[in-house]
């Protein structure tokens, strides 16, 4: 029998690098587990996400839709109650859609009580929950400040399970599995980059990373023969970054590499990226210090992460489910780490902006295309119109923005592929940038880029412009360059006709319009007719002169 992808199960990281895997070309972090994934399947090498936030960077992965379509532009914005998720995308053609992870959705409460949507019914949920039937939702959030937790259900399974297994306290999450201890006993925090390399006091097996593994694990076994797709969302190696034993110590600083960094780009620094490089974590991440601490640490949480992979790989191939499950593997952003004279993600630079993105279908008809590289233009959100159409669904344009990447993992070239790639960042919403939003009416980003040129449009200041071709580090910044003036308003153009495209009229398809325009004038409606000589015998039998009801 012809083998078929008949599951999906979509694997996502948070805030992992698309460089800090050894099929991406790192030079100590060994992922052999991923790289046999990349083996087997299509490894995209420019694939970029909407938002290098991870709450709207996901909403644009579930939509298929830019940011600027959902409205749901970082992190806490809600999604607004109707945008369509990739559960409904599926669920229309028979497949199921579950969550088993994060997801950084913040409901739409508002729209949900002003609809009368019952919050303990399946739409309730579903629309609480992104689309998502859900077999864990984890934030992997449990942080707990002066005036309460972050996430009051931030990692709240979770937490429950490691009291169960004995590890006492109000929040596990925090004391165990992102703390340390000092010599006394006393808990060392996580996040505190000091602590980075100490190994978290939890056993290894009942860390974050392992735990999810093994909820994905229990989910497939009991699945059946229904179709699915299933989304795998693990917070690591996301902060704070602390990893259990033999992770912690696996690398030190002689495994760091090089920060990529020039003291050029302080130089007319533009007033946002100067805005981020000025805050507290950009100032930490600029210290060679804090990177000897801290990337360590990050490395072994992907080590970590590529020896989870290992494990379930195993069990799917054990289980026959590697022979019908289609297997995608990304990150919703990357890390600068020190890159740039930042740290965390938020602005365009490919540490930031560009993510791993790795494809394995397999369909028989995809055997042709396994172990090759695509360097073509990506988008998050082409992976939701790629799942519509493993489940047999019709594409669906006027809603997905994004485009099926079926043609690649078929070794085929569509006729025509995009010439670059959107992504956006809503700075004004950050808590950390309220000084420099004050200063300007709508403080937004936008990022155009092609293969050879990275452009950013920044609302009330100058643009910034890269050439990737022969600045692939991005340190030059040639936003005021003379000489470039022309590329600038070039990929300007880019941006104007990318903002004047059709996105809002979701309710209607192209197929919709064609019939509406073809719609019979036999229906009633006689516009610009001067007498009866033009209009149809047909029509002159309802409108032409006649005698009246009353007579």
């Amino acid at each position: 029998m012809a083998k078929k992808a008949k599951n999906i199960l979509f694997i996502m990281f948070d805030q992992l690098r698309w460089d800090y895997l050894s099929c991406s070309g790192h030079p100590h972090l060994q992922t052999p587990h991923i790289d046999g994934l990349a083996a087997d399947g299509v490894r995209f090498t420019r694939a970029y996400v909407q938002s290098p936030v991870c709450g709207a960077s996901r909403m644009s992965f579930y939509t298929g839709r830019y940011c600027h379509s959902h409205g749901a532009t970082w992190n806490r914005v809600p999604l607004k109650v109707g945008e369509q998720t990739i559960g409904d995308h599926l669920r229309d053609h028979g497949m199921d859609c579950w969550l088993i992870g994060k997801t950084h959705m913040k409901a739409d409460e508002e729209g949900i009580r002003r609809l009368g949507i019952p919050a303990d019914s399946v739409i309730g949920v579903r629309t609480e929950q992104c689309g998502f039937d859900v077999w864990e939702r984890d934030d992997g959030m449990r942080p707990e400040g002066p005036e309460g937790l972050y996430d009051k259900h931030g990692a709240e399974k979770y937490n429950a399970w490691l009291r169960e297994k004995g590890y006492p306290g109000d929040n596990p999450w925090h004391d165990f599995a992102n703390s340390a201890r000092d010599a006394d006993g006393n808990v060392q925090s996580g996040w505190f980059l000091k602590n980075a390399r100490a190994a978290a006091h939890i056993q290894e097996e009942d860390s974050e990373t392992p735990y999810m593994t093994t909820r994905a694990i229990e989910f497939i076994e009991q699945a059946g023969d229904t179709a699915w797709c299933a989304h795998l969302s693990y917070i690591k190696p996301h902060w704070p970054y602390i990893a259990p034993p033999p992770y912690n110590d696996m690398y030190g600083p002689q495994h760091v590499i090089p920060v990529n960094r020039s003291e050029n780009e302080r130089k007319d620094m533009h007033p946002v990226f100067k805005a981020f490089t000025d805050g507290r974590v950009g100032q930490s991440f600029s210290r060679d210090y804090v990177r000897e601490e801290v990337v360590p640490s990050y490395m072994g949480l992907i080590k970590q992460c590529d020896d989870q992979m290992g494990r379930l790989f195993d069990y799917l191939k054990a289980s026959g489910r590697w022979d019908d499950t289609l297997i995608v593997l990304t990150s919703d952003h990357g890390d600068y780490l020190g890159d740039h004279w930042m740290g965390e993600k938020d602005l365009f630079h490919d540490c930031s902006a560009k993510i791993p993105l790795i494809i394995r279908d397999p369909s028989d008809d995809c055997a042709e295309a396994r172990g090759t590289v695509c360097d073509e233009l990506v988008e998050a959100i082409d992976l939701a119109p790629t799942f519509l159409e493993i489940a047999g669904g019709s594409p669906r344009p006027h809603i997905l923005e994004g485009r099926s990447l079926m043609p690649f993992l078929k070794g085929e070239k569509p006729e025509r592929w995009r010439d670059y790639a959107i992504c956006e960042n809503d700075y004004g919403v950050s808590p950390g940038m309220t000084l420099l939003a004050d200063q300007v009416e709508d403080p937004r980003q936008f990022m155009v880029a092609t293969k050879r040129w990275k452009y950013i449009h920044s609302q009330g200041f100058r643009p910034m412009l890269f050439d990737l071709e022969n600045d692939p580090n991005e340190l030059i910044d040639l936003g005021a360059d003379e000489d470039h003036a022309q590329v600038r308003a070039e990929m300007s153009a880019y941006l104007s006709d990318w903002a004047r495209r059709l996105s809002q009229r979701t309710t209607m398809s192209a197929n919709d319009v064609k019939i509406e325009r073809a719609r019979s004038p036999a229906r009633g409606i006689l516009l610009g007719a001067w007498d009866e000589s033009e209009a149809s015998d047909a029509q002159l039998a309802i409108y032409g002169p006649r005698a009246g009801p009353e007579t």
